[in-house]
């Protein structure tokens, strides 16, 4: 019999995701609100198919990071996400990091079953905006932007894209708000972007990857 482990923080996403699986004849539904409880449930029951979403209380880094982590210790357990982000780049950093099937959350419930189905087969699935602006970025080429900045900008831009402001990451890394503004500017003018949103996109497409390859 077929186990789903369903990890979502919103009550409304979690009961849609079982309705959706049970009219598809899927009785042995888990349901998770945290990625603690997620990881809890995956390591107690074992499930087949892990549809997660990837902006669960601190943003979508946390997601990725998730999804990073599990697959340290897991390489086969498909993976499924479900998300509201038709970002490129964090579609494609999903999948670089372990993902099998990325799909929005306005996507049918036929789709979400097809795409089920699939990664449990072990195919990948994409939303088709999705894949297709996948496909126009990766033509482009990227290298990851971060590679140049200290300890202290990676810190920083960790907490930006857990989507805090200057006085939070300011309160969390114990120094000053002027150090955190001047930090900011410093990594904007590195990566030649103006404003906070576009930070918060650059890290979350390229942070993971510089996981172990960090400053000292």
């Amino acid at each position: 019999m077929t186990k789903i482990l369903v990890i979502d923080d919103h009550p409304v996403v979690l009961q849609g995701c079982r309705r959706v699986l049970e009219d598809a004849g899927i009785e042995n539904i888990m349901l998770a609100s945290n990625l603690i409880d997620g990881f809890r449930a995956y390591r107690n029951d074992k499930p087949d198919v892990i549809i997660i979403d990837l902006a669960i209380k601190k943003g979508v880094l946390v997601g990725l990071t998730f999804i990073r982590r599990l697959r340290v210790h897991d390489k086969h357990t498909p993976i499924l996400v479900l998300t509201m982000h038709e970002d490129p780049m964090i579609a494609s950093q999903s999948l670089r990091l372990g993902a099998n099937g990325y799909i929005l959350k306005d996507t049918s419930s036929v789709d979400i079953i097809k795409a089920l189905q699939a990664v449990r087969q072990g195919r990948p699935f994409l939303s088709h905006t999705v894949a297709s602006a996948i496909a126009v970025m990766e033509t482009k080429g990227r290298s990851n932007p971060l590679s140049g900045m200290t300890l202290r900008e990676l810190q920083t831009l960790e907490l930006i894209a857990q989507g805090k402001q200057y006085a939070a990451i300011a309160e969390e890394l114990h120094v000053s708000y002027k150090t955190i503004a001047n930090t900011c500017s410093q990594i904007k003018a590195k990566l030649g972007v103006k404003s906070l949103p576009e930070l918060m996109r650059i890290a979350i497409d390229h942070l993971p990857e510089m996981a172990g390859q960090r400053p000292k």
